[in-house]
């Protein structure tokens, strides 16, 4: 009795299927814009805006190479295997075989220098990006309240004193940086934890009650770009969100006159904002009372004692 040997009747429709599937991906891929296209070329990671930016794009990009590596030698291991080691015939038993020492050495040893290697550029990364130069050419003492934020442009205006921006959550604020200049962030909190960060700059820092943390940027691209609060801090969370302007240096000092002719401007920075709660304990909430930031009554919602 004969074998019945399939019909390949259906192999010109699936090559049919397969090109059609290929042309509508393709056709996807290229209704993206092009800040999207870039995105994809960038590994879904935004071009960076900032000198130090880079490092962190470098990192990201030969991290993804590695594990495509990883990727590659495990499949790679896993078809090759069921490829030489196939059953041939019906009756054929595979060898039994109970370990193989020199695939144990390399599953150990390989992923323990994979860390050893992925530690060592990830701290040369964070040492970069996290240094905190003597002599900024501009500190920009940044508030994150409930919920939104305030910018200090500490010491930038006339006499020494300080032009500030204050958001509210139904109006968004704007951070204007000068361009080819180094910027300092002191990140403040007034009530709970929230997250500075400007996807652009590829970083962001924690910005927490009771502690100044600090980090640089020297904007290299002039553009606006978009900034939010990267960690949950309460309801009205995702509207924290904010915009930076990287400018020249004269629109830069156009915008702190502006400030300053609106009387937007402070003798010391301003470390609350219109919706902050302020906090026991810290010495900003007096000083946020009697700079115009009305405090919250100990019996509304989310007031201290």
């Amino acid at each position: 009795m004969g074998l019945n040997i399939p019909s390949r009747a259906a192999a010109p429709g699936k090559r049919v299927a397969t090109a059609v599937l290929l042309g509508i991906a393709l056709l996807m891929l290229g209704a993206c814009s092009a800040e999207e296209q870039q995105e994809w070329k960038n590994l879904a990671m935004p071009s960076p805006v900032t000198e130090q930016g880079p490092h962190i794009f470098d990192l990201w990009r030969w991290a993804w190479v590695a594990a495509l590596a990883t990727g590659v030698i495990v499949w790679g291991l896993i078809f090759y295997v069921i490829w030489r080691f196939r059953r041939r015939h019906q009756d054929d038993v595979p060898v039994q075989t109970r370990y193989n020492l020199p695939l144990e050495i390399f599953y150990t040893i390989a992923p323990i220098m994979m860390v050893v290697v992925f530690f060592y550029w990830t701290v040369n990364v964070q040492n970069e990006v996290t240094e905190v130069k003597s002599d900024p050419d501009v500190v920009i003492d940044v508030v994150g309240q409930q919920w939104s934020w305030t910018f200090n442009y500490t010491e930038e205006g006339e006499d020494g004193r300080t032009p500030y921006t204050v958001g509210t959550v139904g109006e968004r604020p704007l951070l204007v940086l000068p361009v080819d200049q180094t910027v300092q962030f002191n990140l403040h909190s007034p009530d709970v934890n929230h997250s500075f960060g400007v996807p652009a700059f590829l970083m962001k820092l924690d910005v927490i009650p009771g502690r100044v943390n600090k980090f640089q940027v020297t904007p290299s691209e002039l553009g606006t770009y978009a900034g939010k609060c990267f960690e949950y801090c309460g309801v009205s969370h995702s509207r924290m969100l904010f915009n930076v302007k990287i400018v020249s240096e004269a629109d830069y000092q156009a915008h702190l006159a502006e400030l300053a002719a609106r009387d937007d401007v402070a003798d010391e920075p301003l470390l609350g904002g219109s919706d902050a709660y302020t906090q026991a304990g810290l010495d900003s909430g007096q000083d946020d009372v009697e700079e115009g930031f009305p405090a919250e009554d100990d019996d509304e919602e989310g007031g201290q004692e």
